[in-house]
């Protein structure tokens, strides 16, 4: 099956071939027809499948006939993150090439509200927001909900985890009863199940593929190490092994993140941190240098990294073993997209025995072991913290006894959307001139 068999506009066909695609993955051949004939759709697809696509694409022709008005915009994507939420306006961008008569606004966290509001008032087509500042602008009598022809909520099983799922039950109980809804989520809980059963009628379920699998073009080893001091020598040996284009590194912990960071840059490689810790001039800055190539290495936490799209990632290296198995699928998964193969490598403790059974068992499958010299733990120790980062540490453990319930859009996972790719007054598909 190719696009063109999927009976799409003839614009989208034209942004689609210019973009170099032919044949659309499986949840976007199973999703698009369902999205066209009006059914709701239930998606579990882990990220990397083109799952963004798949509701974008459809929407778009679906939209194409209609005019919003002020404050009444005629679609709503609920994402949980601010960084999710601007590669999902990407998407639009993309494949919204050849239709500027639709307008997309973003309503996230972070950014003016005022220019938020203005782009509202010139009536958009497709709403693009996180929760917290969706109803923000509600309660302040901004924007009306009464118009939504089309609800996605995206990444619903992250939402859950950072606690939103008060926020988006307040939020669909705002719409229109008679609407479609599309509802995406990479695993799928209890909880989730039943928001799904309470949200969907009658829905077009897809499987993409199973949460508890890793991608076939991921490589996957175990590194053995005796103690933690030992990581850092390790990493460096296996770095200078492998033909590292670029690479995330994973810790468990925000506090370590800083320090393995700075122990990279001693070995003359670029590197720069991602956690909820940095201001988020900082988290902005270092996730443009890594999209940019000027860094070739970022260190960051799981929620940080989950869900970020960065093409061509060669090499996932886990200092830790998460404590979560699934986020091990997750980690992983950052690399061998697109067709393209990726490698990563796991740094395991004796005392990480439990863990790593509990990944081998959601996979189904053991890693293999990846046979090297091994390293003692006084080779690399990791440089001492600086002053400033002291400071940081400090100021960071007085803040955490004041964050508010809303306080997720501000953690390890954002970043400032306004990067270059978008600005608040660009309140369409094309940046309006």
């Amino acid at each position: 099956m190719e696009f063109k068999d999927l009976g799409l506009s003839e614009g989208i066909l034209k942004a689609v071939e210019e973009i170099g695609y032919k044949e659309p993955t499986p949840i976007q051949a199973q999703a698009i027809p369902a999205i066209q004939m009006c059914r709701d759709v239930l998606g579990l697809a882990q990220t990397g499948t083109g799952k963004t696509a798949a509701f974008t694409i459809p929407m778009i022709d679906a939209l194409a006939g209609g005019r919003a008005k002020a404050r009444m915009p005629r679609s709503l994507i609920l994402s949980p993150t601010r960084e999710l939420a601007a590669q999902i306006s990407e998407n639009f961008v993309k494949y919204g090439k050849y239709h500027s008569q639709l307008s997309m606004a973003l309503i996230v966290g972070g950014t003016s509200m005022d220019e938020q509001v203005r782009n509202l008032e010139r009536g958009v087509d497709v709403l693009i927001a996180t929760p917290g500042r969706l109803l923000d602008l509600f309660e302040r009598g901004k924007i009306l909900l009464a118009d939504i022809k089309i609800l996605v909520i995206d990444e619903a099983d992250r939402m859950m985890d950072m606690g939103f799922i008060p926020d988006l039950e307040k939020i669909v109980s705002l719409l229109p009863p008679m609407r479609q809804t599309l509802f995406f989520s990479a695993t799928m809980p209890g909880p989730i199940k039943k928001l799904a059963d309470k949200y969907l009628s009658n829905p077009k379920t897809i499987t993409v593929s199973p949460p508890s699998s890793t991608s076939a073009n991921v490589e996957q080893y175990l590194v053995n190490v005796t103690h933690p001091r030992a990581k850092t020598a390790t990493f460096i040996k296996l770095y200078e092994q492998e033909d590292v284009k670029n690479a995330f590194v994973f810790c468990n912990r925000k506090r370590d993140i800083d320090e393995v960071c700075r122990f990279i840059k001693s070995r003359h490689i670029t590197c720069a941190a991602l956690h909820g810790d940095m201001e988020q001039d900082e988290r902005t800055a270092a996730l443009n240098k890594f999209k940019a190539a000027e860094v070739q290495v970022l260190v960051c936490s799981d929620v940080a990294a989950r869900g970020l799209d960065i093409q061509g990632m060669s090499h996932v290296f886990n200092w830790d073993v998460p404590f979560n198995s699934e986020d091990y699928v997750h980690r992983i998964g950052r690399t061998g997209r697109a067709g393209a193969k990726g490698r990563a490598f796991t740094m395991v403790l004796p005392s990480d025995e439990k863990a790593l059974g509990n990944i081998h068992k959601l996979i189904g499958k053991k890693i293999d072991v990846l046979e090297t010299a091994g390293a003692t733990p006084t080779e690399a120790p990791v440089p001492a913290p600086s002053v400033q980062q002291k400071a940081r540490h400090h100021n960071r453990d007085q803040k955490q006894n004041h964050r508010h319930r809303r306080a997720p859009e501000d953690l390890d996972d954002q970043v400032d959307v306004n990067n270059g790719s978008f600005g608040n007054d660009i309140p369409s598909f094309l940046q309006k001139k």
